[in-house]
């Protein structure tokens, strides 16, 4: 009976007020609320906790709201990169004359670093295609937790890839090495049996995306060109597999070979795409596939090269990607493929991730249709186009805003001086904004 009372008590008893969630109006001089379509002029994007509330024409005043005065500056989506790698030092010649003192905390201090940068250059969300799965997966949830600042990560774990594949972790290494890296290797495999195996031990670590290597890749240290590294009937085992798990397939793919059969795969997006023919042209358009270029990464493996940084087998293939990248991009926007931002940053300095803009412009595309690459695009290969992409009602509330304007001058993407993800403001007036992830 005493129990009954207590209970009824407690039912009885009114409920705690809950706090309100904070209200943010953001007054935008030039507001590209939906890369695509034609900017709006004197806008306000009012914020309620995570999510964008509303967007409305003038500058409206909330009672009670905090109000970020950007009347002289350009507002757009939070920018998106679909190809980093946010472990190791992206200075190759300190990674491989530190290599041997660097432990799994280094490694995991650094990812943190380098998120925390590429935040702050306005890129609320990357894709990770390529990286240790605990680490990977550890700091993606540590930063969803809100426990530290970072962008939203979309991770892949390991990329899968043949034996002496460009993913082989064992390439290169003295016996002893061999022998330790082959005893925790899982995603390298032969065969499609062995391939579908692959594919679920990396998502049984938690991984979002798959990543295959289908061609030989520059940076792997083995002497075997950039051409198919992987066959198709073990792609295909792959492509399937994922898909019955619910996840997307990007493929690393320079060779026009490895490209033409990833895209026969069903792969949900290219990466790199360095040589091409007509074939791949007409498979990007029957297959509705995703080009992701990474224009900076052969230009910062041909210098890495140059000063040394590079073993001969590594430089040799970085002489032969670089240039033809910049060639069948600018091939891409006249054969009208779908293209998503991504830089391999990692290979480029993170935090330099717009610094792919200018190389888009340079060889072909409109400064608008480039930042649509980086958010109408990428959300759409995201799957994530109901939550993110744009500045709408219902949508995370992930924006930022420069002073200049990116649409006369693509390269203001580069200086960004304003930073919200969901709702917190990471930067403001070009400065970082220290909150309690921080």
């Amino acid at each position: 009976m005493k129990k009954f009372i207590i209970a009824a008590a407690l039912a009885a008893a009114p409920l705690a007020a809950q706090p309100a969630e904070p209200v943010t109006v953001i007054h935008a001089g030039t507001l590209i609320a939906v890369p695509g379509q034609a900017p709006l002029r004197n806008a306000s994007v009012v914020v309620r906790g995570g999510k964008i509330e509303a967007v409305q024409t003038g500058f409206v005043d909330v009672p009670g709201a905090r109000v970020v005065d950007l009347k002289s500056s350009t507002v757009l989506p939070g920018l998106m990169d679909m190809h980093v790698h946010l472990r190791g030092l992206d200075d190759r010649m300190q990674a491989r004359l530190q290599a041997p003192v660097r432990d799994y905390e280094d490694e995991a201090f650094t990812a943190l670093t380098h998120a925390r940068k590429t935040l702050l250059a306005g890129f609320t969300t990357v894709r990770d295609v390529g990286n240790d799965p605990r680490l990977i997966f550890s700091l993606r949830d540590a930063i969803n937790q809100g426990m530290f600042a970072g962008p939203n990560i979309i991770a892949a774990g390991n990329g899968l890839s043949g034996a002496g594949g460009h993913a082989d972790p064992r390439n290169g290494l003295n016996r002893e090495l061999w022998h330790v890296e082959n005893e925790a290797m899982i995603n390298t495999c032969n065969g499609p049996d062995d391939c579908r195996r692959a594919v679920r031990d990396q998502i049984g670590l938690g991984a979002e995306w798959i990543k295959i290597t289908a061609t030989g890749g520059v940076l792997s240290n083995v002497a075997g060109g950039l051409a198919k590294q992987m066959m198709d009937d073990e792609m295909r085992a792959i492509v399937d597999t994922a898909a019955m798990y619910g996840r997307k397939v990007a493929a690393h793919a320079h060779g026009v070979d490895g490209i033409n059969a990833a895209l026969r795969a069903g792969v949900a997006s290219i990466e790199h795409g360095t040589f091409t023919n007509d074939e791949t042209f007409k498979l990007y358009r029957q297959t509705g596939a995703y080009y992701v270029p990474t224009l900076l990464a052969p230009a910062a493996a041909l210098a890495d090269g140059q000063r040394g940084a590079l073993t001969p087998a590594q430089l040799e293939k970085a002489r032969q990607a670089a240039g033809n990248a910049e060639k069948s991009f600018a091939r891409a926007i006249r054969e009208g493929v779908k293209i998503a931002f991504g830089t391999d940053s990692g290979v480029s300095k993170h935090g330099d991730n717009a610094q792919e803009f200018a190389l888009m412009v340079k060889n072909g595309m409109q400064p608008m249709a480039a930042i649509k690459s980086a958010t109408v695009d990428t959300a759409a290969l995201l799957g994530k186009s109901a939550t993110t992409g744009t500045i709408e009602a219902g949508k995370d509330a992930d924006i930022i805003a420069v002073d200049g304007d990116p649409l006369a001058n693509i390269r203001e993407l580069e200086s960004v001086d304003f930073v919200m993800k969901s709702g917190r403001v990471h930067k403001a007036g070009g400065q970082r904004q220290l909150t309690e992830v921080d």
